[in-house]
C-alpha cells in the first residue's frame, strides 16, 4: 500500500466530513437534524467503501481522482464558482432547517437518497469504465477514447452522474431554497464541459469522430 497516498486520502475524507458537518450543522443551529445525518451517511459511507477498493485495485485512479489542480483558468473559475455554490447551498439548507421555512414532505428526502444512491452506482461504472478519469481537465499520455458502455449513450457520464447526485442532495436535505441554488449547477457544468471538449478535441485522437458517433453529451435525446 502507498502509505503518501493513503494519507492523502485520509486526510481529504476526514476533511471533507468535517467541513460538510460545519457547513449544515451551524447554520442548523443543532445537530437534531435527521435529514442532515441521512445525508452524510448516504454521502461518506459509500465513499469510503469506493476509496477502499480504489486503494487497493487502481492506486493510480484514485491518485487521480484526489488531484484538483486546474491548470485551465476557465476550468479554475468553473472549480471556484461550484465551491462558492456548494457553500451557499449547505449554509441555505441549514437556515431554513432552523427557521422551518422553505422545508419538503419528508417522503422527498427518503426518495431522494434512494436517487442519490443510484447516481453513486453510475459514477462507480464510470470509474471502472474510464481508467484515464481524473478531475481535472487534461489528456493524458497513452490515452485513448472510450465509447462503449454509458460512454456509448453520452459522451460525459461522470457529469451525468454528478448532476444526479449534486440536484438530489438538497432534496435529502428537505430544503426547497438550497435546490434553487444547486440548479447553478446546470450552467457551471455546461460551461465545464464545452472547455473539455475544445481540449480533448485537439488533444485526443477520434475525438472528433466520437463527438459524431455519440450525439448527447449529458442527458440522452436532450442534450
Amino acid at each position: 500500500m502507498d502509505g503518501k497516498l493513503f494519507a492523502q486520502a485520509v486526510t481529504k475524507y476526514v476533511s471533507g466530513l468535517i467541513l460538510v458537518g460545519l457547513l449544515l450543522f451551524i447554520p442548523a443551529g443543532t445537530l437534531d437534524w435527521p435529514r442532515a445525518w441521512l445525508l452524510i451517511g448516504i454521502l461518506f459511507v459509500p465513499m469510503l467503501a469506493a476509496g477502499f477498493v480504489m486503494m487497493k485495485k487502481s492506486p493510480e485512479l484514485l491518485r487521480k481522482r484526489l488531484n484538483m489542480r486546474e491548470e485551465e483558468p476557465a476550468q479554475k473559475r468553473v472549480i471556484l464558482l461550484s465551491g462558492l455554490m456548494f457553500l451557499a447551498a449547505f449554509v441555505a439548507a441549514g437556515l431554513s432547517f432552523r427557521f422551518g421555512r422553505f422545508l419538503l414532505p419528508e417522503w422527498v428526502s427518503y426518495a431522494a437518497a434512494v436517487l442519490f444512491l443510484f447516481a453513486y452506482a453510475l459514477f462507480a461504472e464510470v470509474l471502472r469504465e474510464n481508467a484515464y478519469l481524473s478531475r481535472t481537465v487534461e489528456v493524458q499520455e497513452n490515452q485513448k477514447v472510450i465509447d462503449t458502455g454509458l460512454y456509448g449513450i453520452v459522451r460525459h457520464p461522470m457529469y451525468m452522474a454528478t448532476l444526479l447526485l449534486f440536484l438530489s442532495m438538497p432534496l435529502v436535505l428537505g430544503s426547497a431554497v438550497s435546490f434553487a441554488v444547486l440548479l447553478l449547477y446546470l450552467p457551471i457544468i455546461a460551461a465545464r464541459i464545452r472547455s473539455e471538449e475544445e481540449v480533448l478535441e485537439k488533444g485526443l485522437d477520434g475525438y472528433a469522430d466520437y463527438k459524431k458517433r455519440v450525439r448527447y453529451r449529458l442527458v440522452p435525446f436532450i442534450w
